[in-house]
């Protein structure tokens, strides 16, 4: 029996999905609360070493909950 993905926080969703990573329900579930494009926050990094470092950061920090 698979939990209520529904009832679920965001933070306890993604552990699941992290820890059952061929539930694609949960993986669904996840992706469903995304925000829509227009309230996403679109980087414009440079393609250079310092722009790349930067943008490694950012994934950093959302990957880890700080942002």
């Amino acid at each position: 029996m698979k939990p209520d993905f529904e009832k679920m926080s965001w933070a306890e969703l993604r552990a699941y999905v992290l820890a059952h990573r061929d539930d694609l329900d949960a993986l669904e579930a996840l992706f469903n609360r995304r925000s829509p494009d227009s309230e996403a926050t679109w980087y414009n990094f440079f393609y250079t070493e310092e722009g790349q470092r930067q943008m490694e950061e950012v994934f950093r920090r959302k990957i880890n909950g700080e942002v």
